[in-house]
């Protein structure tokens, strides 16, 4: 920096500019689901053509992952990427501030609820897994009304949002633990008592918390806790995600088993089909992952940094 602010300034400045996350949150929430999506799209090319960090890091992720694309391809994919990326933006007011039956009006189709519920039926509770894919909140909410889960997060970076991302996501229901140790204690327990628990499996772990498993061919940093939580528990692992429908119609939401993650016996082994299972999820709609995310941050000993 050049030059330092007082930390009266600097708390001004912040508390500013969460009133206007607020306000454009508040402001999203009026707008019809097409209207979002359209700016989002226009947000996102507006990102591809400004060759900004989000870019630059989806370029980064997607040559990685999908060598075998020509050039041309890799940044057909990066552009739509970013046009989703956009829509994640501007649908997350909808989303949460939105009356929660508006909310779920939203999703149109259900691929396989009946999985969740054949699997609680069983008493030994479920676990579920939703990665960075289409409209996870909207996956989030959907599961807090139908199964009432509990899901482990990561506090916002900015202290004074955190009550209201605490409230938009558990006015459906469901519990919100922060990713502590005590909160892993709570996910054992409400899996005990045979409930559902929820995570997001691609978020990269703090370290000595995870270990290398490949990602499409690739050394990534990866949470252990996914595969414990199966282990300890002998609760089944499903993945859910929210695919977007075009133009704006809504989202369908999938749920798919995944029985090679369900019972672990080798931890090395049971993170790696872990990540297969993601990649898997990601195949059935790649446009709509979030490639802008730093998954390859932590390298391997002696490796150089992609980013």
């Amino acid at each position: 920096m050049y030059f330092r602010r007082s930390s009266g300034n600097t708390h001004h400045s912040s508390a500013m500019q969460s009133r206007l996350i607020k306000s454009v949150l508040t402001l999203c929430a009026r707008l019809p689901l097409p209207v979002l999506h359209g700016l989002g799209v226009f947000l996102g090319w507006t990102l591809f053509l400004i060759q900004g960090h989000p870019r630059k890091i989806a370029e980064t992720n997607i040559t990685l992952c999908y060598p075998k694309l020509s050039a041309q391809q890799q940044r057909k994919l990066v552009r739509v990427c970013m046009a989703e990326t956009g829509k994640t933006l501007f649908e997350t007011g909808a989303l949460w501030l939105r009356p929660g039956e508006h909310t779920l009006n939203l999703i149109k189709h259900v691929n396989g609820r009946e999985l969740v519920e054949q699997a609680m039926a069983n008493g030994k509770g479920v676990i579920l897994a939703t990665p960075h894919l289409g409209a996870w909140e909207a996956a989030g909410l959907y599961c807090a009304s139908t199964f009432n889960i509990t899901c482990l997060y990561r506090p916002p970076r900015r202290a004074d949002l955190e009550q209201l991302v605490n409230t938009a996501r558990s006015r459906l229901g469901g519990h919100y633990i922060a990713a502590t140790s005590r909160g892993v204690r709570t996910l054992y327990k409400t899996l005990k008592h045979g409930n559902a628990v929820a995570m997001l499996p691609d978020q990269e772990p703090q370290t000595g918390a995870g270990i290398f498993a490949p990602f499409f061919g690739v050394p990534a940093y990866t949470m252990v806790l996914l595969a414990r939580l199966a282990a300890r528990s002998g609760a089944p692992i499903i993945f859910v995600w929210c695919e977007r429908l075009s133009w704006g119609r809504g989202y369908q939401l999938h749920f798919r088993t995944m029985p090679n993650v369900s019972k672990p016996t080798d931890i090395h082994a049971a993170v790696n089909a872990t990540n297969k299972a993601i990649e898997d999820c990601i195949r059935e709609c790649p446009a709509q992952y979030q490639w802008s995310y730093r998954r390859f941050r932590t390298r391997p000993a002696g490796e150089d940094p992609f980013y």
